[in-house]
């Protein structure tokens, strides 16, 4: 076995230590200088090809991570982006054996949070808590964005989460029926949203679309988050507001709001009362689901790449984890970087399908 010292890249000052291993055919018995000129050839040739191997790999990633991950909720607090980002960074650490720290970069309906994971730097130190919003909707609605849907590095796929339609809990409206009869008399006028663009948004648009209804017969009241937008119908601001169960069913259970349609296939455990949206007779709304996952900027190294894969492995089989997003109303769903991905292309092709139509 002989040893190398390598120096790593980015780090000139950083070396090391590698080793290569020859079996007894290769280093045993060899007679004269043919042999030697031959073994002496394929020595170079495998130091120089590890030598490059580990040379490519940037400097710290290869003992990833060895300080605090920042984790960025791309809305503001109390919306289930920032509702996801708390949860993986009280259930992951123990996988890290570092801390995951969630702030909140809000604005843009997403689009300020994720342009900034999307610009830093590529070691795996900054992460974003995406969204169906932030990372599908909004680049659909949007093309004039300075980040592309497929412009991150898929972590994996976390969790997906029902839509419902509330209304505030003291409104005449009671029932689906009810609300069908006043949005369509035009009693109804409007309704809240985490941003432009953003699934609150554009589940408002399909809904009107599927009713025959002018989208320009309500009027869209854009705040920043999903928190705002509950905040908004819950002090009765706004007549209605489309929004993922996670982030409203604390005030659902609190008797704030009342629910009045759900966008499962069939009605949901947590709130076994409220009728899907099929029952109703729209089940082209069933494509209105939210989801979340843990994304990163272009071009992360193979080896965080492949630590996330394994941490979001342990955390499917995570009791806490798993209980925690079930208590939101949402439903854990961890998916490698390649089914990630694959879905989340299928989530931005139909938004930007359904924004076409409507903008003709």
């Amino acid at each position: 076995m002989f040893l190398y010292r390598v120096r790593r890249a980015g780090n000139p000052g950083r070396c090391r230590r590698i080793s290569v291993l020859f079996s007894a055919s290769q280093t045993g018995k060899f007679q004269g200088g043919n042999d030697v000129h031959k073994l002496t050839k394929w020595t170079t040739a495998a130091v120089a090809a590890t030598v490059l191997a580990v040379a490519a790999i940037p400097a710290g990633a290869a003992d990833y991570p060895s300080r605090p991950i920042t984790l960025v909720a791309p809305y503001g607090p109390g919306g289930a982006a920032d509702l996801h980002a708390r949860i993986v960074a009280g259930t992951a650490p123990k996988y890290l054996n570092h801390a995951v720290l969630a702030i909140n970069k809000a604005g843009a309906a997403g689009s300020i949070g994720a342009f900034h994971v999307v610009r830093a730097k590529k070691d795996g130190y900054t992460l974003l808590s995406a969204r169906v919003g932030s990372n599908a909707g909004v680049p659909a609605f949007n093309p004039s964005i300075p980040y592309k849907w497929d412009q991150f590095t898929f972590l994996g796929l976390t969790e997906r989460n029902p839509f419902v339609l509330v209304v505030n809990a003291k409104s005449d409206i009671k029932t689906f029926k009810d609300f069908e009869a006043g949005i369509k008399a035009g009693k109804i006028k409007t309704y809240s949203s985490a941003g432009v663009g953003t699934l609150l948004h554009l589940a408002a648009l399909v809904m009107a679309d599927d009713m025959g209804l002018d989208p320009e017969q309500v009027t869209h009241i854009p705040f920043k988050g999903g928190g705002k937008a509950r905040a908004a119908i819950v002090g009765n601001q706004v007549h209605f507001l489309w929004q993922n169960l996670s982030g409203v069913i604390g005030a659902i259970r609190g008797g704030q709001l009342r629910a009045l349609a759900i966008t499962t296939g069939k009605r949901f455990k947590a709130v076994p009362d409220v009728p899907t949206v099929r029952e109703l007779g729209y089940p082209n709304m069933e494509a209105i689901i939210g989801w979340s996952g843990i994304f990163g900027p272009p071009g992360l190294p193979k080896p965080v790449v492949d630590k996330w894969v394994s941490v979001l492995a342990s955390l499917k089989k995570d009791r806490a984890f798993n209980k925690l997003i079930g208590n939101l109303g949402s439903i854990p769903d961890i998916r490698s970087p390649a089914d990630t991905k694959a879905f989340v292309k299928n989530q931005y092709e139909t938004f930007k399908k359904v924004v076409a139509k409507l903008k003709k």
